[in-house]
């Protein structure tokens, strides 16, 4: 509740004052009061009133004196009303430097009264609920840095950073960056019987277990690194180290650490990856670069670092890393492409397919074994990614189907307008729009809201436990009822708010409880922009 207090040497006044305001009609409440500026101070300090009402000629120390060490002194941000016997301009310049809500002259009218405080409360309302709107914003902000950072050891990855070097645009915790070398190891978990089986769930625990082990052994052998999945079964290791290190102890160090990953995969988790080592980089915009060698050498190099291990090193001087005229593993690409359908972006993953393989026309010599290889890393990733979201392009397309329609493509231009085609199908069709996981998804969150409404619920929570990311959830649950799930679950407090007021039962702030706010004048200030009224109004 807002609380208001008064501060005049007039007896009368205050008691008049205290009689004639509408106390639970303004969801306020009595703060204090007192006979002069003085005591003024020392009732505001101790309790802190939303609203100040006073007079201005009082003894001891009069009301802009007071109003002057309220906000000079200490910080007072509070509505200020001055109601005086006297319509003095001197007074009332004064009175506007120190930021007075109102300047009133006695005797003032009941109407007035509450006109003038209902105007100071809407005030307050409104920079309460910005206040709130900044704290969540910066609790979200505080939140997703984690991921920000994370994303920008992606894009370092794929080699998606800006082209400026600027050092400011490297989060803090990554600057040292900037004094060491790099190298990238890629890791690629090989589909077999086992992984081909994996459900969304599994499959997910699965890539956090690998990351959990590859973190733990690596930084065994490399203090400083960083670790990042890419796309459906790759992920990368960025090394850093100390440019004076000799580059063989490099080496050496690499494939040890290399050879301990393979190892205890398959030892412990039962599953095969190959690992690939990109070249050794001086700049961090030349991560990406190291990436693609890393993914290239797993492709093209033709004998293993260490016999009976799938563990490559990148070398120029490989047959066909000097033949190639595109990267065998164009990460950026990859990356995007997944992004893009992830968030239902249809024109924009036209685009950057449409883009990627124009450039490769221009390039020229693209083989025939090249294209159908493109083909299956693209399509793996593209149903990966619908996969992600719910939609299952296996029930759309049979693989067998695929499988020849790619044996088919000869060229770039090809290969583009097939994935366009496929991709336009999967998101017109009724699997995506509407399929039997989402509506289930989505009646979950409705009962869940229902249930659960008067809890902490957070989006994030909810996309947990169905297993759909959140941006994702957000959307397909916007689609199925026509409004955002924070709309959704202010709606329903608001409604279970009003039946409880209506009940007559429990105070105000006893309902702003029982549905879900902590914080009683903006449970009031939502509550009227819904509704059209203030919860006090229900009360009566």
């Amino acid at each position: 509740m807002w609380k208001i207090g008064i501060v005049d040497d007039d007896r009368a006044v205050l008691q008049g004052i205290r009689k004639a305001i509408p106390w639970d009609e303004l969801n306020a409440e009595w703060a204090g009061e007192a006979s002069n500026g003085e005591e003024g101070l020392e009732m505001i300090a101790s309790a802190s009133p939303d609203i100040v009402i006073t007079d201005l000629y009082m003894p001891v120390m009069n009301g802009l004196d007071m109003i002057e060490q309220l906000r000079k002194n200490t910080g007072y941000s509070g509505k200020v009303i001055i109601l005086s016997g006297y319509s003095d301009f001197e007074y009332a310049r004064q009175a506007l430097r120190l930021n007075v809500s109102d300047y009133l002259s006695k005797p003032i009218s009941l109407p007035t009264l509450k006109s003038v405080l209902n105007e100071a409360i809407s005030d307050l309302e409104e920079r309460e609920e910005m206040r709130m709107k900044q704290d969540e914003l910066l609790q979200k902000l505080q939140l997703y840095e984690p991921f920000v950072e994370k994303e920008w050891v992606k894009s370092a990855a794929a080699g998606a950073l800006l082209q400026s070097g600027l050092q400011s645009e490297i989060p803090e915790p990554y600057r040292y960056w900037t004094d060491h070398d790099h190298t990238v190891i890629g890791i690629e978990l090989v589909y077999d019987q086992r992984a081909a089986k994996l459900s969304l769930p599994d499959w997910s625990l699965l890539r956090f277990a690998i990351s959990n082990m590859a973190c733990e052994i690596t930084q065994a052998a490399f203090p400083r690194f960083d670790h990042t999945d890419l796309h459906t079964n790759r992920s990368v290791i960025i090394i850093h180290h100390d440019r004076t290190e000799p580059a063989e102890r490099v080496r050496q160090r690499l494939e040890q650490l290399g050879v301990r990953l393979i190892d205890c995969v398959r030892n412990y988790l039962k599953l095969k990856i190959r690992i690939g080592i990109g070249e050794r980089k001086s700049c961090i915009r030349d991560i990406g670069i190291s990436t693609e060698e890393a993914f290239r050498a797993i492709d093209v190099t033709s004998r293993p670092a260490v016999p009976e291990q799938e563990l490559y090193f990148y070398s120029a001087q490989e047959p066909g890393n000097a033949e190639a005229k595109s990267p065998v593993r164009p990460v950026k690409l990859y990356l995007e492409l997944a992004g893009a359908i992830r968030t239902s972006q249809e024109h924009q993953a036209q685009t950057i397919i449409r883009d990627y393989m124009k450039r490769l026309e221009e390039e020229g010599g693209i083989t025939k074994p090249y294209v159908s290889m493109l083909a299956g890393e693209l399509w793996g990733i593209i149903a990966f990614a619908f996969y992600e979201t719910g939609t299952v392009v296996d029930d759309i397309f049979p693989y067998d189907g695929i499988t020849r329609e790619m044996a088919k493509l000869q060229r770039p231009s090809e290969l583009a307008e097939w994935l366009i085609t496929k991709i336009g199908l999967v998101f017109g069709s009724r699997e995506w729009g509407g399929n039997g996981k989402h509506r289930q998804a989505v009646d979950f969150m409705i009962e869940y809201i229902h249930e659960h409404y008067a809890e902490d619920l957070t989006l994030g929570g909810l996309a947990d436990k169905v297993y759909i990311s959140r941006n994702y959830l957000s959307m397909i649950f916007k689609n199925m009822t026509g409004e955002t799930f924070n709309n959704y679950l202010t709606r329903v407090r608001v409604e279970k708010a009003r039946e409880l007021l209506m009940e007559k039962n429990a105070l105000v702030y006893e309902v702003a409880e029982q549905v879900g706010y902590k914080n009683v004048p903006y449970f009031s200030t939502v509550f009227k922009k819904f509704t059209g009224m203030n919860p006090t109004e229900l009360v009566k």
